[in-house]
C-alpha cells in the first residue's frame, strides 16, 4: 500500500515538474521574442533581496552556503550531515534523513535549532524527526553554526550552540526588467543503498513580487557496510522470506517528499514573506531504535516582515506547524507477537499529534556608529498528544486484558510547553581594534500535561505507575536566565583574538519530565539516545544550567586566502540531565533506589536524573593555497581537527556519545569549470564510554573520499566516491544496532553491536538551471 502511494506521489510530482518546466520555457520563449523587438536590451541580472541580518557573528561561528552546499548535497539527503565539515560539529546516527547534530558534545534539545526562524520540535519519543530533517539539502540558502559562545539574540532554551538554517532568499527582477523566470531540475543516484530521486524549483519574479515553488523526492533501500557485522538470515522469525545479509544494515531504508511555496513582496526597504511547507515520509527505518516511522506528515506556515530604517532594522515573524507522526515495526523488525489460542498482537502502533505556534519581534537600533542595541521578544506554544492504540484492537474471547490491550496507552496526554522570552544585547566598538558584546535573556517556560493510563487497569500491570503519576501535580514553571559577555581584539589585519563567557539554561523537554511508565516494554520505546536502553521520565527534574568559557585565536591573510583558527572551550553544567539505573522487578521497575550487581553486557533500564557534568575540548581548522600552475589549475589544502572530553562529576562516569579525537584533511583542485577534491576522514577509537548505559566501544578508522564537479553555463555534473577503499568501520555516535528481530523485548535482541558506517558508494548528480 505504501509503495503504491509513493509511486503515485512520484508520478504526480513528475507531472507537476514537467508542467512547470513547460510553462516556464514557453513563457521564456515568448519573452525572448518580445525582447528582440525592443531597442534597449536589458542585462540578465538577478537581484536577490538583502536580508536585514544584524546578528553578531563570533569568530567560533561557521557558515555553509553557495558552492559548498552544492558539492555536499550531491552525496546526501540528510541536511544535518552538511554540518560535518564545520569545526566542533559531529552527528548522532539515526534514520537516513534524520541525523542529530552535536556541538562540543551537546546534542538534540541542548542545541537551539531554527529553521527559517521557526523553533521546530520533534513530536516523537525517539526524536526521529529533528528540526533539520524537515528541509531537503537542495532547499537551503545558508547554514550558520554558533559553537559555544552564542549571542543571546539567537540563543534561548539551550546550553549548547545554535544552528540557523535559512532557505534561499527570494529572487526579484532587475530594474527595468518586466519579469524574471528561473528554476532548476536535478536528479541523483547513490549506488550503495540505491538512493534515487530529484529536486526541482521554479520562480516567477517582477521587481516587487516573487513566487517560488520547490520540491524534492527520495527513495533509498537499506545500506550495506564494508564487511559482515552480524549473522546473515531472516530479519525476524515472522519474516522468513526477508533475508538480510551479514553486511546489510537493517531498518536503514527511507522515502520522503518535500514541497514548498514561497511568496515575497518588496517595497523600498521593506520585505514581506509568506512561506508554506509540506513534508511526507511514508517510511524511514532506524537501525538504532526499536521502532520505525511508517508515516510522518508535517504542514508549516511562516510569515515574516523585514524593515530597514534610518535608525536600524525591525523584524517580525509568526509561524504555525502541525505534525502527525506514526510509528510501528518496519519491514526488518518482528511484527507479530503471540500465537493462538492466546492473544496475538499485530504490531505496536505509536502515534503522536503536535501543534506548534510561535512568533518573534526583534529590532536592532544604531545608537551611534560605535553602539548597537538589539531588543526582542519571543513566544512559543507547543502541544503534544502521544498515544499508543491497543494491539490487538479486540481481545479474543475469554480475555479482559493482555498483550497491549484493551486501553489506548497515553504516553503524554495533551502535554503543553509555553515559552515566553525577552532579550537585550549591546554591541560596542569604542576603538577600531576592540569590540565587545554584552547580552541578557530571560525565559519563562511553563509545562503541564494531563492524567495518563496504560494498556490495562491492572495493579500488577500498568495501573500502579499511572496512579503514582496521576496523584502528583504536573504543572511546572521554570524561570531561566542566559548571559553572554564577549570581547574581540584585532591588533593587525592578520590577527584576531576573542574571549567570552556564557551562562545558558535549558528546561527539560516533555519526554524527560512526563514519560511515566516503569514497564520495561514501554520504557524501551521512550528512548531518544539511540543506545537501545529503556528510559522513564522524572517530574522532579530541574533545568540544566551551563557556564562556558571559550577563546579563539584567528591568524589569517588580510584577504582570507589562508587562515588558521583554534578554539579551546570549557563548560560546567549543573543539573545536567543524565541517567541512573532502575531495579528490575517483575513487569515494572523501581527507580530512585540503590542498584547493585547490574549487568555490563546487556541493555538496561534508566531514569533521567539531574547531576553535574563538565565538558572541555578544542577545535582547530585551517585552509591555505598550495600552488597555481598554468593549464593545470589551483591547489588548496584544508584541515579540521576536533577533540571533546565529557565527564559526569557526580558519578565519575564518562558522558554518553562523546565523539573521540577526529579530523579531516582535503586536497582541493580547480581548473576553469572543473573542481575536484581528495579527502581523508579520521577518528580515534571511542574508549571513554558511559558505563551506566553500557555504551559500546568503537575502533578508530581512516576513510578516503573523492569528489569532482564540472559546471557548464546551465548545467552541473557532480560525481563522487565515498569510502573509496571500502573500509569497514563503526559509527562512533551511531548507537547500538537494534535494526532487526524481536525489538519489543529489552534483551530479546543481541547487545554489543555498534551501527556500522556505509561501505563504498558511487554518487552522481546532474543539475540543470534555467
Amino acid at each position: 500500500m505504501g509503495r503504491r502511494k509513493c509511486n503515485r506521489t512520484y508520478k504526480r510530482v513528475a507531472a507537476l515538474v514537467g508542467l512547470i518546466t513547460l510553462l516556464t520555457w514557453g513563457a521564456r520563449a515568448t519573452a525572448e521574442e518580445e525582447k528582440k523587438e525592443e531597442v534597449t536590451t536589458l542585462k540578465e541580472v538577478v537581484v536577490t533581496s538583502t536580508a536585514i541580518d544584524s546578528v553578531f557573528v563570533p569568530l567560533n561561528a561557521s557558515i555553509v552556503d553557495g558552492p559548498k552546499l552544492q558539492s555536499l548535497s550531491s552525496a546526501t539527503n540528510d541536511t544535518a550531515s552538511l554540518l560535518k565539515e564545520l569545526p566542533g560539529v559531529s552527528l548522532y546516527g539515526a534514520g537516513g534523513i534524520s541525523s542529530l547534530p552535536v556541538v562540543h558534545g551537546l546534542a538534540d534539545d541542548r542545541l537551539r535549532i531554527k529553521v527559517d526562524g521557526m523553533d521546530l520540535i520533534s513530536a516523537c519519543p525517539n526524536h526521529m524527526t529533528p528540526p533539520l530533517s524537515y528541509v531537503d539539502p537542495s532547499d537551503i540558502g545558508s547554514l550558520k553554526v554558533f559553537a559555544g559562545i552564542t549571542p543571546v539574540s539567537v540563543g534561548g532554551d539551550s546550553i549548547g550552540g545554535t544552528i540557523l538554517l535559512d532557505s534561499p532568499m527570494p529572487i526579484f527582477a532587475a530594474p527595468g526588467e518586466t519579469y524574471r523566470l528561473s528554476g532548476h531540475l536535478s536528479s541523483f543516484y547513490r549506488s550503495n543503498n540505491k538512493a534515487r530521486g530529484g529536486d526541482y524549483s521554479a520562480s516567477f519574479a517582477t521587481e516587487i513580487f516573487s513566487a517560488t515553488y520547490s520540491g524534492s523526492v527520495v527513495h533509498a533501500d537499506n545500506y550495506t557496510a564494508s564487511g559482515t557485522f552480524k549473522p546473515a538470515g531472516p530479519a525476524a522469525v515472522d519474516k522468513p522470506g526477508n533475508i538480510l545479509d551479514g553486511d546489510e544494515v537493517g531498518s536503514s531504508s527511507y522515502k520522503a517528499e518535500n514541497h514548498n511555496l514561497a511568496f515575497a513582496l518588496r517595497q523600498a526597504n521593506h520585505l514581506f514573506e509568506v512561506k508554506l511547507g509540506y513534508q511526507y515520509i511514508p517510511e524511514q527505518g532506524f537501525p538504532n531504535q526499536r521502532m520505525d516511522i511508517i508515516s510522518n506528515t508535517q504542514w508549516r506556515q511562516n510569515l515574516r516582515y523585514l524593515g530597514q530604517f534610518d535608525w536600524g532594522s525591525l523584524e517580525a515573524r509568526a509561524y504555525h506547524e502541525t505534525v502527525r507522526h506514526d510509528m510501528d515495526f518496519g519491514d526488518d523488525k518482528q511484527f507479530i507477537y503471540g500465537a493462538p489460542p492466546g492473544i496475538v498482537s499485530p504490531g505496536m502502533p505509536m502515534n503522536a499529534d503536535s501543534r506548534n505556534l510561535g512568533g518573534a519581534l526583534k529590532t536592532s537600533i544604531d545608537l551611534t556608529r560605535q553602539h548597537t542595541l538589539r531588543l526582542g521578544g519571543e513566544y512559543q506554544y507547543y502541544r503534544l498528544h502521544d498515544f499508543w492504540p491497543p494491539s490487538p484492537r479486540t481481545l479474543p474471547p475469554g480475555f479482559t486484558f493482555g498483550g497491549m490491550a484493551p486501553n489506548t496507552f497515553l504516553n503524554i496526554n495533551d502535554g503543553t510547553c509555553v515559552r515566553q522570552a525577552l532579550f537585550t544585547e549591546w554591541e560596542t566598538r569604542l576603538h577600531p581594534q576592540w569590540l565587545t558584546l554584552l547580552g541578557a535573556r530571560y525565559e519563562r517556560v511553563k509545562m503541564d500535561t494531563g492524567d495518563v493510563q496504560g494498556y490495562n487497569n491492572v495493579a500488577q500491570g500498568f495501573e500502579f505507575a499511572a496512579d503514582v503519576f496521576n496523584a502528583r501535580d504536573h504543572d511546572r514553571t521554570d524561570h531561566n536566565w542566559d548571559l553572554t559577555a564577549l570581547t574581540r581584539f584585532t591588533p593587525t589585519p592578520m590577527l584576531s583574538l576573542e574571549f567570552g563567557y556564557a551562562h545558558k539554561t535549558r528546561s527539560p523537554n516533555l519526554y524527560e519530565r512526563y514519560t511515566w511508565s516503569t514497564n520495561s516494554m514501554a520504557m524501551v520505546m521512550n528512548n531518544f539516545k539511540g543506545d537501545g536502553n529503556g528510559y522513564v521520565g522524572n517530574l522532579d527534574l530541574d533545568p540544566e544550567k551551563a557556564h562556558t568559557i571559550s577563546g579563539t585565536v584567528d591568524v589569517h591573510a588580510a584577504d582570507r586566502t589562508w587562515e588558521f583558527k583554534v578554539t579551546p572551550y570549557y563548560t560546567h553544567v549543573t543539573d545536567y540531565i543524565d541517567a541512573r539505573r532502575c531495579l528490575q522487578s517483575g513487569a515494572n521497575v523501581i527507580c530512585g533506589v540503590p542498584v547493585s550487581n547490574t549487568p555490563t553486557n546487556q541493555f538496561v533500564l534508566l531514569q533521567y536524573v539531574n547531576q553535574t557534568a563538565r565538558l572541555w575540548g578544542v577545535d582547530v581548522s585551517t585552509h591555505m593555497p598550495l600552488a597555481r600552475i598554468d593549464r593545470v589549475g589551483e591547489f588548496n589544502l584544508a584541515g579540521l581537527f576536533n577533540y571533546t572530553n565529557g565527564k559526569n562529576r557526580a558519578t565519575g562516569d564518562d558522558l554518553y556519545n562523546i565523539m573521540p579525537l577526529n579530523g579531516k584533511v582535503a586536497l582541493r583542485h580547480r581548473l576553469g569549470s572543473f573542481d575536484s577534491s581528495v579527502e581523508m576522514v579520521m577518528a580515534k577509537g571511542k574508549n571513554n564510554i558511559s558505563d551506566v548505559r553500557n555504551e559500546i566501544k568503537t575502533s578508530g578508522y581512516i576513510l578516503a573520499n573523492l569528489h569532482a564537479a564540472y559546471n557548464w553555463k546551465t548545467m552541473r555534473l557532480d560525481f563522487g566516491i565515498d569510502n573509496l577503499f571500502d573500509k569497514f568501520y563503526s559509527l562512533p555516535l551511531g548507537g547500538a544496532y537494534t535494526g532487526q528481530g524481536m525489538t519489543m523485548g529489552l534483551n530479546s535482541i543481541p547487545w554489543g553491536i555498534a551501527v556500522p558506517g556505509m561501505g563504498r558508494s558511487f554518487n552522481t548528480r546532474l543539475t540543470y538551471r534555467f
